[in-house]
């Protein structure tokens, strides 16, 4: 796959079929899209497969705040690849695109990407102040010769599923229903990093520690049963998120999992922590002691949990 990033000159050659928006989450309303995308790939020989997002989340630029996303760029464009997009165009959502005229703006998609089909869900809006929508589409599509599949929106509770939707969830602590919105288990992802080594040498209770990305989405602080992707392996454990209270000193927001059977040094590697269920609360303890006998009924939950000892787990 490839991902063009930071410009707005771009080329692909060849006939595509296209979608675009934010693609927030890439949740289940998001992969029906991309199965229609796949569905037209697979009839139509030659035929790539393209998503069309911004750099930023475009009330970012318009409200001029600091948006937290389901998922950062680095996540999406794994997802995208293992969902067999060809293409991802992250176009910066500067001053100029957001003023384009609507017709301007598909004018310029349909003319650099060569699109032959599009997909989009009823809620598409695009153009200087969203005056774009999926009629306009349709309108121009004899013009500029393209066809347009237009997707309703998947309902859950009454209610379309939409990052929206997946946000709130997600920020009430949710996990549950947030994962089944989303079809995936939501995750974090980044770089193992040495910590102060406070489970391994004090509780008794060796962990792997990251930090998560600034603009990342996160659940509500506290404690919940996870797994581990790291080299092709789900490893069962239990995670605490957030900024470890009873520990002394200014600790950053951090992810700190405990993996269940799992001693192999991690420092440095890239891991994906896959959240699924809520726990509890983080609290700050009176004692260590304290704190280390609650970790180790966390533990014991978590293992119940993945009617442990099945240890590490195959992807």
């Amino acid at each position: 796959m490839e991902y063009i990033r930071q410009s707005m000159t771009f080329e692909i050659k060849g006939p595509t079929v296209l979608s675009l928006g934010k693609f927030d989450g890439l949740h289940r309303g998001h992969e029906l899209l991309i199965k229609y995308m796949a569905e037209k790939k697979q009839k139509e020989q030659g035929l790539k497969a393209v998503i069309f997002t911004f750099d930023i989340p475009p009330r970012e630029r318009v409200q001029d705040i600091q948006a937290q996303v389901i998922t950062t760029a680095v996540e999406k464009e794994k997802l995208f690849e293992q969902a067999g997009i060809d293409y991802v165009i992250e176009c910066p959502f500067t001053r100029q695109v957001m003023c384009m005229e609507p017709e301007e703006f598909i004018h310029k998609i349909v003319t650099s990407c060569h699109v032959k089909y599009m997909v989009v869900g009823t809620d598409f809006r695009f153009g200087h102040k969203r005056r774009g929508d999926y009629r306009m589409l349709k309108q121009l599509a004899p013009k500029y010769g393209y066809d347009v599949k237009v997707v309703d929106k998947i309902q859950e509770d009454g209610r379309d599923i939409s990052s929206t939707f997946v946000r709130e969830e997600i920020m009430a602590g949710n996990i549950k229903k947030a994962n089944d919105l989303l079809g995936y288990a939501f995750f974090v992802e980044g770089t193992v990093i040495l910590g102060r080594q406070m489970g391994k040498r004090v509780l008794d209770v060796p962990t792997i520690n990251l930090l998560p990305p600034e603009d990342k989405l996160l659940p509500p602080f506290g404690v919940y049963i996870t797994e581990t992707e790291w080299k092709e392996r789900l490893c069962p454990g239990i995670t605490n998120l957030g900024r470890k209270p009873t520990v002394e000193g200014e600790n950053p927001i951090g992810v700190e999992t405990h993996l269940f059977d799992v001693s192999e040094d991690m420092y440095g590697e890239n891991v994906r922590i896959r959240f699924l269920e809520f726990v509890r609360p983080e609290q700050r303890f009176p004692s260590l002691t304290e704190l280390k006998e609650q970790m180790q009924r966390d533990i014991a939950y978590g293992k119940r949990y993945f009617n442990m000892g099945k240890g590490v787990q195959e992807n």
